[in-house]
């Protein structure tokens, strides 16, 4: 889908959905998480599979930060639960004084970032989770017209609660971040992830399975699995390079 000249349009997304270990982590105790990437293997396809994503839970103190991570374990939606010793890769900030980064596993139906993407949202920095609720910032991949009937799409496919906590439009450098971060995208990565994308592969459920879609390009399905990989990295982690 092209992106607009006059720039994307920027969201905040205040929101709730069900079957989300953070949320109702977070909704049980008074820290915070920071969700920064998820990351998919060859095997993603099976319907129970799990995948694995990177995190960082705060608080005020080493007490909160410990009952947090305690009620994220005791969560149904949640997989195993790996704390990191040491700070992962670049430093990360988060809110609270006390933080802690750490992995989990959990199913990928559970993920909210599908629906969105689905819809023409893709964030543009860590998602914040606090008080039960989850905060995005995104920007707008689509006409502004048609934003209304996107946010409802996600409303109802999600089963969610969304809420526009702000909204502009403008690209204060030339070009919004959503826009350099397409421009990394290889050719061949641009044309799996749209193809991908048009064909409800990030619908839950999933509307084609990567063997149909590798057919469809006249690619391996491994083949097709890596360039998704890497536009997924690219598009979900402005940092990514």
């Amino acid at each position: 889908m092209a992106v607009s000249d006059a720039g994307a349009t920027r969201l905040t997304l205040d929101l709730w959905h069900p079957r989300c270990w953070a949320i109702e982590a977070t909704a049980q105790t008074d820290g915070g998480v920071l969700a920064h990437a998820v990351y998919h293997s060859p095997e993603a396809d099976p319907v129970d599979h799990l995948v694995k994503g990177l995190f960082t839970a705060y608080g005020d103190d080493r007490a909160t930060v410990d009952a947090l991570l305690d009620a994220i374990a005791a969560s149904q939606h949640a997989g195993e639960l790996s704390v990191l010793q040491q700070r992962f890769g670049r430093e990360r900030s988060a809110p609270g004084t006390v933080v802690q980064e750490f992995f989990l596993e959990y199913h990928p139906g559970d993920m909210i970032c599908p629906t969105l993407l689905s819809h023409g949202f893709v964030h543009s920095a860590p998602v914040q989770i606090s008080e039960g609720r989850e905060l995005w910032q995104v920007c707008f991949v689509g006409d502004r017209e048609e934003l209304e009937e996107e946010l409802e799409g996600v409303r109802s496919d999600g089963e969610a609660e969304v809420e526009v906590a702000s909204i502009s439009t403008g690209v204060p450098d030339g070009r919004s971040s959503l826009e350099q971060r397409i421009d990394r995208l290889t050719t061949a990565q641009r044309a799996a992830f749209d193809h991908a994308r048009d064909r409800g592969y990030y619908e839950w459920p999933r509307g084609v399975s990567t063997r149909v879609l590798a057919e469809e390009l006249g690619i391996s399905k491994t083949t097709l699995l890596e360039h998704l990989r890497k536009a997924e990295a690219k598009l979900l982690d402005p940092s990514d390079r």
